[in-house]
This record gives structure tokens, sequence and C-alpha cells, in this order.
């Protein structure tokens, strides 16, 4: 165990937004002897963004090797002030992650931060630029397929080949028909949520785009079984199979789990209160809406990383959704409260490998009269 170490950390984005990646390298404070090291591709993001993600990392990875004294060292002026408090954190993208590392710093006895020139941070930065490197090539075509359209797109000004996210919510459960908390408690479909499944299933089959060439698109589903049943009625009708990410999974209520909203309120009035005006506040023994979106933020990178410019099927739950749909808007986290996403419905969002993004579908139940 090393008491006081250093972390180095950087970001960077080839776009700004664009194709980024982070670098962290924890150091010895004494010796400086490196004691860890940390890289990764994190999708289409800005240089900010990344460079947050390199800071978290690091901070991470000193937790981990039991520090309690920190000094971080790196070359982003904002993320230092942010981080120092002397500046304000506006912007919505990085309100979630500027508390996310500041939820870190806060296992240290003490943090320090510090600014230093580039030249001074060419560790972090090398693994920074090593991670973009590999996330260009896991984005290469691994065959050519064709595509709907190539860009520039519209009045939109964006440029390349979106990939683009089919969204389908599961369908009915007994939880959803008394309308209680549904998040992690693993409950089946109805025999009317069936139906959903297959009547959305039915509206997927008979779209363009997705079995190009013989090759079917990817179906990615949250792992809980009311998700599981429903995309496995899509991959019947396409003739595909069902991958899992766990980023794509609903929300913790934790203690709030199979109460309905009375129930809750009756419980906890205050804090559900609180819970329903702050998305940074968790459900008791929970999840906070803001940590939902930094994982499924971090999911979508992942599967943009792995499958960019093609078309993919999620099936997913409410909360993840509406992220992706707020991501794609670049909306603060009020549309959460303001979104109405049905059983079984269906909406499309793509993101394009400049940053830009278009919300073409929301909520479509079309499928299901």
């Amino acid at each position: 165990m090393t008491d006081h170490v250093l972390v180095e950390a950087d970001g960077g984005s080839r776009g700004n937004p664009g194709p980024a990646g982070y670098g962290a390298v924890v150091k010895d404070a004494a010796t400086g002897e490196v004691l860890a090291e940390r890289k990764a591709y994190v999708g289409i993001a800005t240089n900010n963004v990344a460079e947050y993600g390199g800071l978290i990392a690091g901070l991470a990875a000193a937790a981990e090797l039991g520090a309690s004294t920190v000094d971080v060292r790196m070359d982003s002026k904002l993320v230092v002030e942010q981080m120092s408090g002397r500046w304000k954190v506006k912007h919505p993208s990085m309100q979630p992650l500027n508390a996310e590392a500041k939820e870190l710093a806060a296992r240290f006895s003490r943090v320090r931060y510090e600014w230093i020139p580039r030249a001074e941070n060419s560790h972090a930065d090398g693994l920074a630029n090593e991670a973009m490197d590999a996330g260009k090539q896991a984005e290469a075509p691994k065959k050519t397929v064709k595509q709907d359209r190539v860009s520039p797109v519209g009045w939109t000004g964006a440029t390349g080949t979106p990939t683009k996210l089919l969204l389908v919510r599961h369908g009915q459960t007994a939880m959803s028909v008394e309308k209680r908390y549904s998040g992690r408690g693993d409950v089946p479909l109805t025999e009317h949520g069936k139906q959903q499944a297959a009547a959305a299933a039915k509206r997927l089959g008979a779209m363009e785009g997705l079995v190009v060439d013989g090759e079917v698109a990817p179906i990615i589903a949250s792992p809980l079984i009311r998700t599981q049943q429903t995309a496995q009625a899509i991959a019947d009708a396409l003739g595909g199979r069902v991958e899992t990410h766990p980023g794509l999974i609903e929300t913790d209520f934790g203690d709030w789990e199979g109460l309905t909203f009375k129930e809750a309120m009756d419980r906890d009035p205050e804090f559900q209160t609180s819970w329903l005006s702050d998305t940074s506040i968790a459900a008791p023994g929970g999840e906070s809406f803001d940590g939902v979106h930094r994982r499924v933020r971090k999911a979508r990178d992942e599967l943009i990383a792995t499958y960019g410019g093609r078309t993919l099927v999620l099936v997913s739950h409410v909360t993840p959704i509406k992220a992706l749909l707020r991501m794609g808007l670049d909306a603060g986290p009020s549309l959460l409260f303001r979104l109405h996403l049905d059983l079984a419905s269906l909406s499309i969002v793509e993101f394009y490998p400049d940053g830009n993004a278009s919300v073409r579908l929301v909520n479509d139940i079309s499928h299901l009269s």
C-alpha cells in the first residue's frame, strides 16, 4: 500500500466532439515509480468529457492502491479549476462527471489539484492517444454493407454514417399493470405482454435495413427476463440472436422496488419529493438517475465502438431509453420527467461520428393498435 500518490490524467478528442479516449497514470509521490496505468476509448465525446474520464480512472486506481493522499496533475485548466471549486460546472454533460469525480475524491483524506503544461503530462497524453488509436481500429468496418445514407444530412450538417439505435421498451408485466416501481426485480411478461412483444417483432421484421446481405442487425437487451423475452420475439422474427449488455438494465429503485408511487410517498414523503427534484439523489438503497445516465452513456459508447455505422436493436426499459433519447436531443435531466414511453413502444435515435445526433421517432405504438 502506498499512502501518498501522484495522479496524472489526460483526455483527448479527434474532432471535439469526435472519437475520444483518456489516459491516467498513478505514481509513488516519493519515488516516481509507476504504480498503475489506465486508458480507455470512450466513443464520441468532447475533450472535456475525455479529460474527466481520465481523472475518474486515475482516482479510482489510486483508491484501489489504498492511497490516502493524492496530488492530481492535469493540463486541463477547466477540470482543475472545477474540481478545486473555483469555477462552476455549467454544462449539463459535465455535471454528472464532476459529481462522480468528487465522490471518488471524498474517499481520500486529501486531494490537491495542480495545472501543469501539456509537455509535463506526456505519459497520460500518450495513454489517451493509444486508447483513441485502439478505438479507431475497433470501429473500422469488418465488411462492406449497404448504408441508408452518406452524409452530410439535410439541415443538420451531420457528417459520416450514423449508428442507428432502434429502442424498444419491453412488454407488459404484472408490475407494470399495477404501476409499481419495477427496476431490478426480475418479472416475466404477462400474456398480454407477450402479444405486445410479438407485435413489436412483426413491426421490426417488416422494416428495411435490419437484414443486410443476409446479416441480421445486432439485437442487444438488458439482462432482465422481461427484456430478454421481448428481444427473443424480435430475434425470432428477424432470424437473429439476442446479446445482453448490463448497461441497459433498469434503474435500481432499492427499497422502493415493488411499491406503488403512493406507497413510496407514504413511506418516505420528504425523501421522495427530493428524489423527484434532484437527479443526483438515489432511491434508498438504490441508484440515482445521474448514475443511470452515466452507465447508459458508457454502454452507448461501447456499442458504437463495436458496431459503429450499423443499425442496432436495443431492448431496454423506460429510464435507459429516455437517457439515450436525452443524449440524442442534448437535453437536460428534466426530460426524464416530461417524456412518456409506453410498453413495447419504438423510438429511434442516430449518433454520428462527428458528434451530431438525430432523434427520428419517439414512443411509436402504431403496431399495437
